[in-house]
C-alpha cells in the first residue's frame, strides 16, 4: 500500500511529545507523497502542522483501530511500534486495571502498588491445566506453561523474572513458586512445597531492604531450582544466590533501611529470650539509623520476625542454631557502634576498654576481647623476610571494621542459604526441575558503581540469551508453517559482552589492577581509556578522567571508577578472621572455616627448607576477586538457562512515587527499552507479526466476499482469492499450512476495509429506512389534507341545508301560531260553559254524598271497634305462639348454622352451590334462547301475515277502483268500504297481538335477566364468603405460629445445622484423604522393603483388616417365590428390571396367595404329623393312617373348592367392572376393542377354570370311592379277625379314638379361628387403606377444584379433557394389571392342580402297596414329607468359612451389569438378610465380622475404582440402602411408621447397630464425595468449551485478531489441538450421570444433590473463566451463555430435577450473561445493573465491565466513569474479598431416610451370582 492510501483524512497517528512521550492526533487533510507538512488535529481539537522530511523527521506512526486497543497480547496489534505498545499497556493498566500483558513470549507485569485479589487458590485452580493463550495474562499462566512443557517435553524449564528495583520481581517469583507448590504438591508427608514457600520470608528478611524505589527490594539475585519426580510432584529444591549487596550492611542512603532482619530483631528485643543480646531500638545503632527512617508504613517488624522464626523452624533449623544466628546479627549491630578514637599523631587509633558494644560483640561471638580490640586498630604486614605489626589510622580502622561487618554478614547469609538447601534436599532422584530466576534488572543511577556494573553485565548476558531464543522461536514457527524463511536482523550485544568479559576486557583489567600492590582506581581508568577507546560500545566522558561510559543494549551508562578496586578485592584482614575462627561457639567458628582447607594437608608432610619463614598462602577463595566469582557464577547460570526452556517475566515500575494505578509514560518506556520488550516487538514486526487461522480469517472477513465465493467448501482457496483481491502486494502476506501470515499494518488495513463495508451497508440501510419513513410521513400528510377538505365541504353543505330548514320552519311556525290563537279563543268560551255546569251538578251530588258518608262512617266505626277487639285478642295469642316458635326455631337455627358453617368450610359445599347456580344459569340461558327463537319465529309469521294482508288490501283497492269505474251505485262501494275496514281491524288486532307477545317476551326476558343477576349476586356472595373463610383459615394458621421470631430461630438453627453438617463432612473428607495417604505410604513401604516369609492372601486380609471395633449388629432376609421367577421369565429380564412398580404390585398379590397356600400347607403338615403319631402309637396303624389320609384328602378338597370360589368371584367382579367401563366408554372404538379383547381372555380363563373344577370334582369322587372301599376292606378284616380280646379293651380303644378325634377337631377349630382372626385383621387393614385412599382422593379432588376455579373456561375444558384422558389411561393400566394378576393366579392353580393330581396318584399307588404289604406303613407318607414347602422369614444363613467368598462375590467381584436386571440394590438386601440371620442366632462375632469386612471391602473396591463413576454410584446406592435397611429394621419406632406388619416382624431382635449405622453414614458421605470428585473430573474439561466457546447459536460469536499466545507451544498441535466440546455433549454427559444413578436405585434426593453440586461446578468454572478471559466478555458471548443456561434449566425440568435447587446455582452466570447484554451508558443503566446483579459481588461486576470487549467498531466500550458510578453505588455491599468462585466448594450432603417397600422373604437371588452356599431361612 502506498503512502497516499495510508495517510488519508481521519486517519489517526502518533506524534512525539516531551511530556507524554507519544501523543495521539488525527489527519485532517489527505497527505500526498512529497509534501513537507502533515496537517493534524490533536485530541483537544488543536490544529497542528507536523513537518515531514525524508531523513530528519519521518512520517508519524499509525494508530491501531480501537477494536485492537487493550489486547491481551501486544503482538496481536496490527501496527507494532513503541507508541502502540505504550498505549496498549496504559489502557489496560489504567482503564481495565490489568497488570499483566503478553508480548509474544514475554509476560509484562506492571506493579500496581496495591494488593489485588487475583492470587488466591481458586485462581490457581482456574489456571491449572489451561493453555496459555486461553486465559487472561497472569503469572500463573506462565507457571502453568512451564509446568506443562516440563511434563510434556521432558525438558527442564526456567522462569526468568527481571526488572528494576520496585517493579515487583520478588513478588512475581514468589507467586510462581506458590503455583508450583499448589499444583505439584509432594506425594508424601514431607511437605516440601511448604518448605519451599517458607524459604521466602527468611530470604526476604536477610536479603531484602527498603530503598527509595521499593519498600521490599531484593538486594541479591537468586535462582531457585524446584525439583520434580517422575510423577511431577515436588521432591526438593535448591537455591543459588548472586551478588549480595554487602555495602548496605554498613551504609544506607537517605530514606533507606538496612536489611529487614536487623529491624525485626530490634523490634523483638524486649522478649525474654533476646535480652542477652543487649539490643535496644534500631535508632540506637549506627548500621540501622543511617537512613534516618527506621519504619516502613504498613509493616510490623515484630510480626514479621515471628513469621521468620516460624519459617526457620519449619525448615528444620534448630532453636540453638537460630539463637546463634540472632547473636551474630546482634553482634554486627554492636560492631557498628564500636567507637574508634584517633590518636594525636593521626596515624594510630585505639578503642576504649569500657566500650560496651565491643564487650557485647565479643561476648555474643565468643571471642577474646583484648585480641579483637588490638586487631581492630592494628594490622599485620608480611614480607619475604619478616612480619611486623602496623598501626592503622581511625579511618582505616573504621573501614576495616566495616569490612569485617560485611564479611560476617555475607558468611552468615551463605550459611543460611546452605542450610535452607540442605532442608530442601531429598534422597529421591530428581527427574526434572523448574528454575525461577529472580534477578535485578538493568539499573542506571546518577552515580553508578561496581554493583550497577555487575548488574548490567548480567542483564547483557540475559538479553543476549533472550534475543537468540526469540529469534529461534520465530524461525521454528515459520518452518513449521512452511513459510519462506528470510533472515531477520536483530540486535546482537556480543560486542558489548566481549568488552566486559573478553581477554583484556574491563573485568580482566580490573583483576590485573587489583593484583598490583599499589593499584588505584585512576590507574585502572587510564588503562581502560588506552585499551578500549576504539570500541564502539566504550566512551570516555569529556569532563572526567575517573569514569567511563558503556553503551548497553538499553541505554548509555556512566560508571564512576571510585571504589571499584576495593569492592572487587573485598579485603578482610586475616587476623580478625582468625580470631573469629577461634570462637568458642561452634556455629561462629564454622562460618569462617575454609571449605577446601583439607587439600593443604597433603603438602604438609615434607619440609624441605626452613631457612626463611615462608608467608602463608592465602586461600583460593580469597584469591578470587568478586568480579571473577560473579563472572564464573554467571557463566554457570547461563549454561543452566541454555539447557532449559526459558519463560520471561518483565516487571515494570509504573511510577517512582509508589502511587497505586498511576502510569508515568516516560518511566515505562525507559523500562520497556531496557527489558527487551521493544526488541521483541521489533523482531516480530520485521517478519509477519499478525497471524490468522483460515477458519478465523474466513469468519472475520467473510463480509468482504461475494455470495458466489462463499459457496465454495475449500476455505483456504476462498481466503487466498479474497487476499489476492484486497491486497495487491504479494509480499505483504504468506499462506502457511494452518495460518495466514501478515506484515505489520495489513490487519489494520483489512479492518479498515471491513469497517468501510459495514459503514456503506449501514448507510444503505439508513437511506432505505429514512426514505420509507418520509414516504409514510407524506402519506399521512396527504390523507390529513383530504380529510380536512372533506370535512370543510361537508360543513358548508350542512350550513346551507340548515338555512333551508330554518326558512321552512318559519313558515310552519306562523301557520301553527295562527291556528293555536284561534283555537284558544274557542276553548276559553267552551271551558267557561263546562265549568258552570260542573259546579252546579257538583253541589247537588255532594249533598247526596254526605248523607251516604255519614251512614258509612258509623258502620266503619262499629267495624273498627269490633275488629280492634278481635285483633287485640289475636295478637296476644299470636305473640305467645311466636315467642314459643322463635325459641324453638332459634334452637334449630343454631344447629343448622353450625352445620352450615362446617359445610361452608368445605370446598364440596361451594362446589355444590356453584354447580346448582351454574345449572340454573344454564337453564335460564337456554330458556331465554328458546323464547328468543320463538319470538323470532312469531315475528317472521307476523311479517308474512302483514305481507299477505298488504297484498290483499292492494287487490281490494284495485277492485274498488274498478267497481267505481264500472258502477256509479254507492251500495257496492259501501260494502267494499266495510270489507276494507274489517281487514284493517284484523290487521290492527294482529299488530296488537304481536305487540302483546313482544311485551310478554320482554317482561319474561327481563325477569330472567333479573334472576340471572340475582344468581350472580348470590354466587359473588358465596365467593366472598369463601374468601372470608380462606382469610379466617389463613389467620388461624398465622395465629397458630409462634411468630416471626420462631421462624427466624428455625432458619438460624437450620443454617447452623447445615454449617455443622458441612464441617463434619469436610472432616470426613480430610479423614478419607489421610487414609488414602496412609495407604499410599504403606504401599511405598511394602515396595521399598522386602518382607520374607508368608504373605497373606486376599481372603484372610479381608477378614483380619478391620477399621472399626463396634460391638453388635443385625441382619436382613431374602425371600424367593416361584411366581416372581415366572413373571421375570414371561416379561423378559430387561422389562422386569425396568418396570419395578408393576413388579412390586405383582409381588404383593403373589405374597397374599403364597401366605394362603402356606397356611393350608401348615394345616396339612399338622394333619400328616398327627396321622404319623397315631400310626406309631396305635395297634392298628393301617386304619389310623387311612383316617389321616381321608382327613388330608378332605382338607385338600376344601382348599381347592375355596380357592376356586374365590377365583370365580374375582372373575365375576372383573367381568362386571370391565363391562361397566366398556359401557361408559362406548365413544372410543379402540378402547371398546381393548375391552372386548380382555373379556374374551377372561371368558377363556373362566372356561379353563371350569374345566379344572370338573377335574377337582372327579378327584373328589375318586377320593370318596377310595375311602368307601377302604372302609369295606377294614370291615371285612375286622370280621375275619378272631375275637381274641375282651369287650373292655375294645371300649378303651374306641374311647382313645374318640379322644383323638376330639383333639383333632379342636385343632381344626383353632386353625379356623386363627384364620378368621387373620382375615378380620386383613379386612381391617384393607378398610383402613381404603379410607386413606378415599382421603387422598378427596384431597386431590379438592386441589383440582381449587385449580379449576382459577382457570379460564377454555383452560377448564382443556384441563378436564386431560384429566379424563389420564383417568382412562390409569383405568386401562389397572385393568391390565388385574388381568395379569388373574392370569398369574390361573397359572398357579394349574400348577397346584398338577401337584395335587400327582399326589393323588402317589396316594393311590401307596394305598395299593399298603394293601399288598401291611408291614411297612411308615413309607406311605414319605413322598408328601419330601415335598413340603418352607415358610421363609427373609433371612440367609451362611457358614463362617464362606464369609470371604460371600464378600468376594457380592462386593469385590461385583459389577453393576451383573445385577442390572434384578431389584436395585440387591447386594445390600442380601447382606442385610445375612446380618438378620446372624442377629437371629444371637452371634455377635459373626455380625461384627460381617459388617466390618463389608465396610472394608467397599472401601477397597472404591479405592481400586476411584475414577469409575458407574462403580462409585453403584456402591453409593447400595451403601445408603444398607444404611436404610439397618434403620428400617432396627426396631426403633421412628423408623417403623411406614413398615408393614410383616416388615415389623422382621426387625432385629438382639443387637443395636446404631454405631454401625454411623459408620455406614460416614462411608456414604465419603462415597458421595468421591462420586462428586469423579463426576467433576469428567465434566471439568468440557465446561469451558461447552458453555463459553462452542457456538450454540451459529454465526453469533465474533472473532478478533490473535496474538502470539494463541499459537504458543502449550497448544498440542500434534494431537490435533485441544478437544472441543459442545453444549449437547455436556448435557448428554449429565444425562448419562443421572441415568446411571437412577438405574442403580440411588435415592432421587441424593441424585438431586449430586446434580446440584455438578451445576455449582459448571457455574463456578464458567464464571471464573469469564472473569479471567477478556476475549469472551462480549455481547455475543452473553447471548450464547444465556441460551446455554436456559438449555441447562430445560434439562432439569425434563428430568424432574428443578426442585433440587440446582437451577439456583446458575444464578451468578445468568446475571453475568445479562450484564454483558444490558445497556451500559447512563445512571439509570447503572441502577438497573445494581438491582439486577444481586448474586455477583462488586468486584466481579467491575471485573466484567472492565473486561467487556467490543467485537466490532460499532459497539462502544464501557467508560471509566460508568464503572466508577457502579462502584459508588455498590460500596455499601458486604461482599467477600475474593474475585473467583470456589470450584472446590462442596454443599453438605443429606441422606433422607427412605424405607423400602420390598418384603425380604419375596426377594429373588439370581443364579448367575453363584450364591448356592446361602441357605434361605
Amino acid at each position: 500500500m502506498s503512502v497516499n492510501e495510508l495517510y488519508t483524512k481521519y486517519t489517526r497517528v502518533w506524534i512525539p511529545d516531551p511530556d507524554d512521550v507519544w501523543k495521539a492526533a488525527e489527519i485532517t487533510r489527505d497527505y500526498k507523497e512529497g509534501e513537507a507538512v502533515l496537517h493534524l488535529k490533536l485530541e483537544d481539537e488543536t490544529p497542528l502542522e507536523y513537518p515531514v522530511g525524508p531523513k530528519s523527521n519521518p512520517l508519524p506512526f499509525l494508530r491501531n483501530p480501537d477494536i485492537l486497543v487493550g489486547e491481551n497480547d501486544l503482538t496481536a496489534l496490527s501496527y507494532l511500534h513503541e507508541p502502540a505498545v505504550l498505549h496498549n499497556l496504559r489502557v489496560r493498566f489504567l482503564e481495565s486495571n490489568h497488570i499483566y500483558t503478553y508480548c509474544g513470549i514475554v509476560l509484562v507485569a506492571i506493579n500496581p502498588y496495591e494488593q489485588l485479589q487475583i492470587y488466591g487458590e481458586e485462581v490457581i485452580n482456574a489456571y491449572s491445566g489451561q493453555n496459555m493463550g486461553d486465559m487472561d495474562p497472569h503469572i500463573f499462566a506462565v507457571a502453568e506453561e512451564a509446568y506443562k512443557q516440563m511434563a510434556r517435553d521432558e525438558r527442564n524449564q526456567s522462569i526468568i523474572v527481571s526488572g528494576e528495583s520496585g517493579a515487583g520481581k520478588t513478588v512475581s517469583a514468589k507467586y510462581a513458586m506458590r503455583f508450583f507448590a499448589t499444583v505439584g504438591g509432594s506425594a508424601n508427608d514431607t511437605n516440601v512445597e511448604e518448605k519451599v514457600l517458607a524459604s521466602s520470608p527468611i530470604m526476604e528478611a536477610i536479603g531484602n531492604a527498603k530503598t527509595t524505589r521499593n519498600d521490599n527490594s531484593s538486594r541479591f539475585g537468586k535462582y531457585i531450582q524446584i525439583g520434580f519426580s517422575r510423577r511431577y510432584h515436588i521432591i526438593g529444591a535448591n537455591m543459588r544466590t548472586y551478588l549480595l549487596e554487602k555495602s548496605r550492611v554498613v551504609f544506607q542512603a537517605e530514606d533507606e533501611r538496612n536489611y529487614h532482619i536487623f529491624y525485626q530483631l530490634c523490634a523483638s528485643a524486649s522478649l525474654p529470650e533476646f535480652r542477652e543480646l543487649g539490643l535496644t531500638s534500631a535508632e540506637d545503632f549506627t548500621f540501622t539509623s543511617l537512613g534516618e527512617n527506621i519504619f516502613i508504613e504498613g509493616v510490623n517488624d515484630a510480626d514479621d520476625f515471628i513469621k521468620t522464626r516460624e519459617a526457620f523452624t519449619l525448615l528444620g533449623i534448630k532453636e540453638s542454631s537460630q539463637s546463634s544466628i540472632f547473636k551474630v546479627i546482634a553482634s554486627i549491630l554492636h560492631l557498628g557502634n564500636v567507637e574508634i578514637c584517633s590518636e594525636r599523631d593521626g596515624e594510630s587509633c585505639h578503642i576504649s576498654r569500657d566500650d560496651v558494644h565491643l564487650q557485647h560483640f565479643c561476648r555474643l561471638l565468643g571471642v577474646e576481647l583484648q585480641q579483637m580490640e588490638h586487631w581492630l586498630c592494628h594490622r599485620k604486614l608480611a614480607t619475604t623476610s619478616e612480619t611486623y605489626v602496623k598501626n592503622m589510622s581511625s579511618k582505616q580502622a573504621s573501614n576495616a571494621r566495616d569490612a569485617l561487618a560485611k564479611h560476617i554478614y555475607a558468611r552468615m547469609f551463605d550459611w543460611i542459604v546452605e542450610h535452607i538447601n540442605m532442608s530442601l534436599q531429598t534422597s529421591s532422584k530428581q527427574h526434572s526441575f523448574i528454575g525461577v530466576l529472580d534477578i535485578y534488572g538493568f539499573e542506571t543511577f546518577e552515580v553508578n558503581s561496581f554493583e550497577q556494573f555487575c548488574i548490567n553485565y548480567a542483564n547483557e548476558k540475559l538479553q543476549q540469551q533472550f534475543n537468540s531464543h526469540v529469534f529461534k522461536l520465530e524461525q521454528e514457527e515459520y518452518m513449521k508453517e512452511q513459510i519462506p524463511w528470510t533472515l531477520i536482523d536483530f540486535y546482537d550485544n556480543q560486542p558489548c559482552i566481549d568488552l566486559i568479559e573478553a581477554k583484556l576486557g574491563i573485568l580482566d583489567l580490573l583483576d590485573e589492577e587489583c593484583k598490583v600492590p599499589k593499584g588505584t582506581d585512576q590507574n585502572w581508568a587510564q588503562k581502560l581509556y588506552k585499551q578500549h577507546s576504539s570500541s564502539a560500545h566504550f566512551q570516555k566522558p569529556r569532563m572526567s578522567n575517573v569514569s567511563f561510559i558503556i553503551i548497553h543494549f538499553a541505554d548509555k551508562v556512566e560508571y564512576q571508577c571510585e571504589g571499584f578496586l576495593e569492592k572487587n578485592r573485598d579485603t578482610v584482614y586475616e587476623e580478625q578472621i582468625n580470631i573469629l575462627k577461634a570462637s568458642q561457639f561452634q556455629l561462629v567458628a564454622d562460618l569462617f572455616h575454609d571449605k577446601d582447607g583439607v587439600s593443604s594437608s597433603k603438602s604438609s608432610r615434607v619440609n624441605v627448607r626452613a631457612a626463611k619463614p615462608t608467608p602463608k598462602t592465602p586461600n583460593r577463595e580469597h584469591r578470587k576477586t568478586v568480579g571473577h566469582q560473579f563472572r564464573s557464577s554467571l557463566h554457570l547460570l547461563m549454561e543452566t538457562l541454555n539447557a532449559t526452556t526459558p519463560h520471561y517475566v518483565r516487571c515494570i515500575k509504573p511510577n517512582d512515587v509508589k502511587e497505586a494505578f498511576s502510569f508515568d509514560s516516560s518511566r515505562a518506556v525507559q523500562q520497556l527499552r531496557a527489558c527487551g520488550v521493544l526488541e521483541t516487538i521489533r523482531i516480530s514486526a520485521a517478519g509477519y507479526p499478525s497471524r490468522w487461522t483460515y477458519p478465523d480469517f474466513f469468519s472475520r472477513y467473510r463480509v468482504l466476499l461475494k455470495k458466489s465465493d462463499m459457496m465454495s467448501a475449500d476455505k483456504k482457496l476462498v481466503c487466498r482469492n479474497l487476499l489476492e483481491t484486497l491486497i495487491k502486494e504479494p509480499d505483504m502476506y504468506q499462506f502457511g499450512k494452518t495460518k495466514i501470515f501478515f506484515r505489520a499494518g495489513q490487519v489494520a488495513y483489512l479492518e479498515k476495509i471491513r469497517a468501510d463495508k459495514f459503514r456503506s451497508a449501514c448507510i444503505k440501510i439508513q437511506k432505505t429506512v429514512r426514505g420509507w419513513l418520509q414516504r409514510v410521513r407524506y402519506r399521512k400528510i396527504r390523507k390529513s389534507a383530504i380529510t380536512l377538505q372533506r370535512y370543510g365541504r361537508g360543513y358548508l353543505a350542512r350550513r346551507y341545508a340548515e338555512f333551508l330548514r330554518l326558512s321552512r320552519a318559519a313558515l310552519i311556525c306562523q301557520k301553527q301560531y295562527r291556528m293555536v290563537r284561534d283555537r284558544r279563543a274557542f276553548l276559553r268560551v267552551r271551558q267557561a260553559v263546562v265549568t258552570i255546569q260542573a259546579y252546579t251538578r257538583g253541589m247537588f251530588t255532594r249533598r247526596i254524598y254526605w248523607e251516604f258518608l255519614m251512614h258509612h262512617k258509623a258502620m266503619i266505626i262499629q267495624k273498627s271497634v269490633r275488629g280492634w277487639l278481635q285483633r287485640k285478642k289475636f295478637r296476644r295469642a299470636r305473640a305467645a305462639a311466636i315467642i314459643i316458635q322463635c325459641a324453638y326455631r332459634r334452637r334449630l337455627a343454631k344447629r343448622q348454622l353450625q352445620q352450615l358453617k362446617i359445610e361452608a368450610r368445605s370446598a364440596q359445599h361451594l362446589k355444590k352451590l356453584n354447580t346448582g347456580m351454574e345449572n340454573k344459569i344454564v337453564q335460564l340461558q337456554r330458556k331465554m334462547d328458546d323464547q328468543s327463537k320463538e319470538l323470532k319465529s312469531q315475528n317472521e309469521q307476523l311479517q308474512q301475515v302483514n305481507i299477505t294482508l298488504g297484498s290483499e288490501v292492494n287487490k281490494l283497492q284495485k277492485q274498488l277502483e274498478q267497481a267505481r269505474s264500472q258502477q256509479a251505485g254507492g251500495g257496492q262501494l259501501t260494502s267494499l268500504q266495510e270489507e276494507l275496514d274489517r281487514l284493517r281491524e284484523e290487521l290492527q288486532e294482529a299488530l296488537a297481538h304481536n305487540k302483546k307477545l313482544e311485551e310478554e317476551h320482554g317482561t319474561e326476558k327481563q325477569s330472567l335477566q333479573q334472576r340471572v343477576e340475582e344468581l350472580q349476586r348470590e354466587n359473588s356472595l358465596l365467593k366472598t364468603e369463601k374468601e372470608e373463610m380462606n382469610q379466617i383459615i389463613a389467620q388461624l394458621s398465622k395465629s397458630s405460629e409462634d411468630g416471626s421470631s420462631v421462624s427466624q430461630k428455625e432458619a438460624t438453627l437450620q443454617k447452623e445445622l447445615d454449617q455443622e453438617r458441612q464441617r463434619y463432612q469436610n472432616l470426613l473428607k480430610e479423614f478419607s484423604r489421610l487414609e488414602q495417604r496412609y495407604d499410599n505410604l504403606k504401599e511405598e513401604v511394602s515396595l521399598n522393603k522386602f518382607h520374607p516369609g508368608h504373605r497373606r492372601n486376599p481372603s484372610n486380609v479381608s477378614s483380619l483388616e478391620s477399621d472399626s471395633n463396634y460391638p453388635s449388629i443385625s441382619t436382613s432376609e431374602v425371600g424367593d417365590t416361584e411366581d416372581s421367577i415366572q413373571l421375570v421369565e414371561e416379561m423378559g429380564v430387561e422389562k422386569a428390571a425396568m418396570d419395578i412398580s408393576l413388579f412390586m404390585k405383582l409381588q404383593k398379590r403373589v405374597r397374599e396367595l403364597e401366605t394362603e397356600r402356606k397356611r393350608l400347607q401348615t394345616s396339612v403338615d399338622k394333619m400328616e404329623e398327627l396321622a404319623k403319631r397315631k400310626g406309631s402309637e396305635s395297634r392298628s396303624p393301617t386304619s389310623e393312617t387311612e383316617t389321616a389320609d381321608l382327613a388330608y384328602d378332605s382338607l385338600k378338597r376344601q382348599e381347592l373348592e375355596t380357592e376356586n370360589k374365590k377365583l370365580k368371584n374375582d372373575l365375576n367382579e372383573l367381568r362386571k367392572t370391565i363391562s361397566e367401563r366398556a359401557s361408559q366408554n362406548n365413544s372410543s372404538n379402540e378402547l371398546q376393542d381393548g375391552y372386548n379383547l380382555l373379556l374374551s381372555q377372561l371368558k377363556a380363563a373362566t372356561e379353563e377354570l371350569d374345566a379344572r373344577k370338573e377335574e377337582v370334582l372327579i378327584l373328589r369322587t375318586q377320593i370318596v370311592s377310595t375311602a368307601e372301599q377302604q372302609g369295606k376292606n377294614n370291615h371285612i378284616e375286622s370280621e375275619n379277625v378272631p375275637e381274641l380280646n375282651s369287650k373292655e379293651p375294645i371300649d378303651k380303644e374306641e374311647a382313645a379314638k374318640d379322644y383323638h378325634g376330639l383333639t383333632e377337631s379342636k385343632k381344626l377349630l383353632e386353625a379356623q379361628l386363627q384364620t378368621q382372626s387373620r382375615q378380620h385383621k386383613d379386612e381391617l387393614e384393607a378398610l383402613h387403606t381404603q379410607i386413606e385412599l378415599l382421603r387422598d382422593d378427596i384431597e386431590k379432588k379438592q386441589e383440582i377444584l381449587n385449580y379449576m376455579s382459577s382457570l379460564s373456561p377454555e383452560a377448564k375444558v382443556e384441563y378436564s379433557v386431560q384429566q379424563e384422558i389420564t383417568r382412562l389411561t390409569n383405568d386401562n393400566l389397572d385393568l391390565k394389571e388385574l388381568v395379569e394378576k388373574l392370569e398369574k393366579n390361573e397359572r398357579k392353580l394349574k400348577k397346584q392342580l398338577r401337584i395335587y393330581m400327582k399326589k393323588v396318584q402317589e396316594l393311590e399307588a401307596s394305598m395299593a402297596a399298603a394293601q399288598s404289604s401291611r408291614s411297612k406303613p411308615e413309607l406311605i407318607r414319605q413322598v408328601t414329607v419330601q415335598r413340603k414347602e418352607k415358610d421363609f422369614e427373609g433371612m440367609l444363613e451362611y457358614n463362617k468359612e464362606d464369609e470371604a467368598l460371600l464378600l468376594k462375590t457380592l462386593i469385590t467381584d461385583m459389577r453393576p451389569s451383573l445385577v442390572s436386571a434384578t431389584v436395585p440394590c440387591l447386594p445390600a438386601y442380601i447382606l442385610f438378610m445375612c446380618i438378620r440371620h446372624a442377629d437371629y442366632i444371637n452371634d455377635d462375632q459373626k455380625v461384627e465380622a460381617l459388617l466390618t469386612s463389608t465396610i472394608n471391602s467397599i472401601k477397597k473396591v472404591l479405592k481400586k475404582n476411584n475414577d469409575d463413576f458407574e462403580m462409585t454410584s453403584f456402591w453409593l446406592a447400595n451403601t445408603s440402602r444398607l444404611l436404610h435397611c439397618l434403620k428400617q429394621y432396627s426396631g426403633d419406632e421412628a423408623f417403623m411408621t411406614q413398615n408393614t406388619s410383616k416388615q415389623n416382624e422382621h426387625c432385629l431382635k438382639n443387637f443395636d447397630l446404631a454405631e454401625y449405622r454411623q459408620v455406614l453414614s460416614d462411608l456414604s458421605i465419603q462415597i458421595y464425595q468421591q462420586l462428586i470428585k469423579v463426576a467433576e473430573g469428567i465434566i471439568q474439561p468440557m465446561i469451558v468449551s461447552a458453555m463459553l466457546e462452542s457456538e450454540s447459536i451459529p454465526s453469533l460469536a465474533g472473532v478478533k485478531p490473535m496474538g502470539y499466545r494463541n499459537r504458543s507451544s502449550s497448544m498440542d498441535t500434534d494431537a490435533g489441538g485441544p478437544s472441543s466440546y459442545t453444549l449437547e455433549a455436556l448435557i448428554r454427559q449429565l444425562g448419562q450421570f443421572h441415568g446411571i444413578m437412577r438405574d442403580h436405585g440411588l435415592d432421587p434426593e441424593i441424585a438431586g444433590q449430586v446434580v446440584r453440586q455438578l451445576f455449582h461446578c459448571i457455574n463456578a468454572t464458567t464464571l471464573n473463566n469469564l472473569l479471567l478471559r477478556k476475549d469472551v466478555c462480549s455481547w455475543s458471548t452473553g447471548m450464547q451463555l444465556r441460551y446455554n443456561t436456559s438449555q441447562m434449566e430445560e434439562w432439569l425440568r425434563a428430568n424432574n430435577l428443578y426442585q433440587s435447587n440446582a437451577a439456583a446455582t446458575l444464578e451468578p452466570i445468568i446475571q453475568a450473561a445479562q450484564l454483558l447484554q444490558v445497556k451500559k451508558k447512563t445512571t439509570q443503566d447503572a441502577e438497573a445493573i445494581c438491582s439486577l446483579c444481586t448474586s455477583l459481588t462488586t468486584q466481579q461486576i467491575v471485573k466484567i465491565l472492565n473486561l467487556y470487549t467490543p467485537l466490532n467498531e460499532f459497539e462502544e466500550r464501557v467508560t471509566v466513569s460508568f464503572i466508577r458510578t457502579i462502584q459508588n453505588s455498590l460500596q455499601d455491599r458486604n461482599d467477600p474479598p475474593q474475585l473467583l468462585l470456589d470450584t472446590k466448594q462442596t454443599f453438605p450432603v443429606l441422606f433422607p431416610y427412605t424405607p423400602s417397600a420390598l418384603s425380604l422373604e419375596t426377594l429373588h437371588i439370581p443364579a448367575s451370582l453363584d450364591l448356592n452356599f446361602l441357605i434361605r431361612v
